[in-house]
């Protein structure tokens, strides 16, 4: 889709999102927040025994499998903080709806659940967010976002989670440019998904080229596109060494694929969401555990972290019949977030909307139980700057291993000062 009409589609689907939910959602917060009897201010989705947080994600689309295992991680963690007895003497409720990966589709569901809830537990999504981004910021709803695209940066009440793909990208160069053994002149294929989230990574993926002195072969695909063929067929006429992919698990294994299959037997690096363990079930298995290496922000589920032991120990305990994927450690993060967000709002006796993204914003030394300290002080920042590169492997739990621990660029500071994130 061309910018100029994605602009004009984005701007209609706030329009319609507007007529949906009509002028009474402007000052929501202001018009319905309230002290209750404990003297504690609140606003909508809070009552005196509830706090209830949103979730849009998919789980019937292209990206189900990461939706699916980041919700069930998320509830997991939300039982035992309810177990526990809760956030500010109330129990942490989720109001889920499936967006199927589908824009409008989200867009419906924020409208429907919007008035409902206390903040978005979880958005799942580069183009969804992208779409609310207004929506979200006229309500005031602190929502956290599934898709770590730079655009979500410097919005107060939208937050993602870990580093940006631009920033992934700009770590995970570093590393393929060893791994390939690249020299100055060399070309490397870029195949990304047009829009937020594969434009981050190709610019992050363009920025790393430059100062490495290699030359990107871009390619660009659409979310629904399923066959790699053509995008090979022209990275291996250009004689690339490397790959640089963003795109969805069934496009990860097409285009390894099919890549092997032609010969062209070239180290590819993906962005975090274009792998999901289910991949190594599939006939592109052996050519992903020889090719592929994945930039996350989180660690493998092998880890020997403590948080990531205990999560991987919980989680099959709850889902014993459930393939495990690193979308499990969002889902927590998310939850640990959310309710060390809503524990700041309950201190400062303010559990409005606004109240809870001020919150928010006091988690300078955030630990996400997974071995990293983080920062939301800044809604300009991304919270880590930090990446690891995994790979592949059938052998390990969750279907990745570490190949180089958490670690950032020496470009990434020079980066960060000419782009968002």
């Amino acid at each position: 889709m061309n910018r100029p009409y994605r602009r004009a589609a984005l701007g209609l689907i706030a329009a319609v999102l507007v007529s949906l939910t009509g002028c009474s959602t402007k000052g929501a917060d202001a018009s319905s927040a309230k002290d209750s009897a404990h003297g504690v201010k609140t606003g909508p989705g809070v009552t005196d025994s509830t706090i209830t947080l949103g979730v849009l994600t998919d789980l019937s689309g292209p990206v189900a499998p990461l939706g699916k295992s980041s919700l069930q991680a998320q509830q997991l963690y939300l039982d035992q903080v309810n177990k526990a007895g809760g956030v500010c003497g109330r129990k942490i409720k989720l109001l889920v709806r499936d967006h199927g990966y589908d824009v409008q589709k989200a867009v419906a569901s924020y409208a429907e659940i919007q008035p409902r809830i206390a903040a978005m537990g979880q958005l799942l999504g580069s183009g969804q967010s992208a779409a609310l981004l207004d929506s979200v910021e006229r309500d005031k709803l602190l929502s956290f976002v599934g898709g770590n695209s730079a655009s979500l940066l410097g919005h107060p009440h939208v937050q993602l989670i870990g580093t940006t793909y631009g920033i992934e990208m700009v770590n995970g160069m570093g590393f393929l440019v060893k791994a390939a053994k690249l020299a100055k002149g060399d070309k490397v294929g870029m195949v990304y998904q047009d829009g937020d989230y594969g434009g981050n990574a190709a610019a992050g993926a363009r920025f790393a080229a430059k100062k490495a002195g290699i030359r990107l072969v871009e390619q660009t695909i659409k979310p629904t596109d399923t066959d790699m063929t053509a995008q090979v067929t022209a990275l291996k006429a250009a004689h690339v060494k490397a790959i640089a992919f963003s795109g969805t698990p069934a496009q990860t294994a097409s285009l390894v694929g099919v890549a092997a299959a032609s010969g062209l037997t070239v180290p590819v690096l993906g962005s975090s969401p274009s792998f999901v363990p289910q991949l190594l079930s599939t006939p592109a298995k052996p050519a992903l555990e020889k090719m592929l290496f994945i930039a996350s922000s989180q660690p493998s589920l092998d880890s020997d972290i403590p948080g990531v032991r205990k999560l991987v120990a919980d989680y099959r305990a709850k889902y014993p019949k459930e393939k495990l994927n690193q979308a499990v450690e969002i889902g927590e993060v998310n939850a640990r977030l959310a309710t060390e967000t809503l524990k700041a709002a309950c201190r400062a006796k303010d559990l409005s909307r606004t109240g809870i993204s001020s919150a928010l914003r006091t988690l300078k030394q955030f630990d996400n139980g997974l071995g990293s300290t983080q920062d939301y002080s800044d809604s300009q920042k991304a919270p880590s700057e930090k990446t690891y590169v995994l790979q592949p492997s059938s052998t390990v739990t969750g279907g990745l291993k570490t190949v180089q621990d958490a670690a950032t660029s020496p470009d990434l500071a020079e980066f960060l000062k000419t782009a968002k994130g």
